[in-house]
Order: structure tokens, then C-alpha cells, then sequence
């Protein structure tokens, strides 16, 4: 008997458990804020390249399987926005958020943007800002070099209006710049992984809040 009830809860606690696990997090709390990713499927997404991305558990896995860069954009353009999203760093290789992006068509060859750059190992500029021909414009401050959590999953809070760009890493601001010299203005918001075949990162959990004034 004893038995029997000790399984009955046990059942009743996992029936409980799974969906709040299913379900997705609450936007921030401004208005405006919408999904960018269901947690089922790409809709709403391209794949640039030859990389893999793939839906799995509920975030996106993108995985280096060439020794080329791959790109997974949004089928929108965004010129203001905030972003907010979660991710991890499966394994080494270098990945970041593209911003204003355009590509080369046929090609995973970028042709305007900028990115948030991503890197699990403390020291390697996660939240700094590279790009647009320009190499890097900015790194975080030396003490916010050491903010990733490099085998857990990070928060990342991104904003761009006109030529300013903030970037939150786990509830610290490791960037706030000003760009004297922006050369892009619109484009794609892109999850990138770096060349080099290394790349294994997951992303989830994505929402938006576009700004732009069309």
C-alpha cells in the first residue's frame, strides 16, 4: 500500500513539474516586448551557411560542422531595439549577435553590422562590440571581463538606439558606447558562430522590443 501511494505521488509530482519546465519565460516587464523564438521550430529565422541549427529542448543549438561561419538572421530588419536572451557556451570557439546585419547573397560572407561578441572564456571581450570593417571598437571595462558564466546559461540584455549600444551580461552593464563613426543604421539581428569548425553554442528564451521609426 505504502508502495502504491508513494507512486501515485511521484507521479503526481512529475505531472505537476513538466509543464511549468514548458513553459517559456515572461518578457521583460516594458511594453512592447515580443517573442522572437517559439522554442519549436526557425519560424521567423534564416539559416546563412552551412552550420547547423537545430531546435532542441527548447533553444536554438547552433553547431559548427565546416570550418566556415554560419549565421542564423532574422527574417526582419531592426534599426532601434532592445534584445534580451539567454545563452551557453557548449564548447570553445567564438560566437556573438550580430546587429544592422546584411550578407552577400549565396554567401555566409557579412557585408554591413555590427556584433556583440560572445566568447566563453573570461578575459575574451564577451559584451564588446567588433565589426563593420573596423575591428574592435570597444571592450568591457577590465573588471567586467570575468562576468560569463562559461559552462552556464548567461543573460544578455542588448540595446542599440541610433549610434549607441549597451550591452547587460548577467545583470552587469559591460558596454555602454557611443559610436562616433556608425557606417550601419538597419539590417538583421544574427546569432553567429565563428569559422573554424569549434563552435557549439545554444541560445533561448529570445524577445524584442523594436524602437525603429519607419
Amino acid at each position: 500500500m505504502k508502495t502504491e501511494l508513494f507512486l501515485v505521488s511521484l507521479v503526481s509530482l512529475v505531472a505537476l513539474a513538466s509543464p511549468l519546465r514548458a513553459q517559456p519565460r515572461t518578457p521583460p516587464r516594458e511594453t512592447g516586448w515580443v517573442s522572437l523564438f517559439n522554442s519549436k521550430d526557425l519560424t521567423g529565422w534564416v539559416k546563412i551557411g552551412n552550420e547547423s541549427w537545430e531546435v532542441e529542448d527548447g533553444a536554438i543549438h547552433g553547431r559548427g560542422i565546416t570550418k566556415e561561419y554560419g549565421y542564423l538572421k532574422t527574417e526582419r530588419n531592426y534599426r532601434d531595439f532592445h534584445l534580451a536572451l539567454q545563452f551557453k557556451c557548449e564548447a570553445g570557439g567564438n560566437s556573438g549577435v550580430f546587429f544592422h546585419a546584411d550578407f552577400k547573397p549565396g554567401a555566409a560572407q557579412v557585408t554591413q553590422g555590427l556584433q556583440f561578441e560572445i566568447d566563453r572564456n573570461p578575459g575574451h571581450h564577451t559584451g564588446g562590440i567588433y565589426g563593420d570593417g573596423r575591428q574592435w571598437i570597444v571592450w568591457p571595462a577590465p573588471e567586467n571581463e570575468f562576468v560569463i558564466k562559461p559552462n552556464d546559461w548567461n543573460d544578455f540584455l542588448l540595446k542599440v538606439e541610433g549610434n549607441r549600444y549597451l550591452a547587460r551580461l548577467n545583470g552587469v552593464v559591460v558596454v555602454d558606447f557611443t559610436d562616433p563613426t556608425p557606417k550601419s543604421f538597419d539590417g538583421a539581428i544574427a546569432l553567429q558562430l565563428h569559422s573554424g569548425g569549434e563552435g557549439n553554442m545554444r541560445f533561448r528564451e529570445i524577445f524584442v522590443r523594436d524602437l525603429s521609426r519607419r
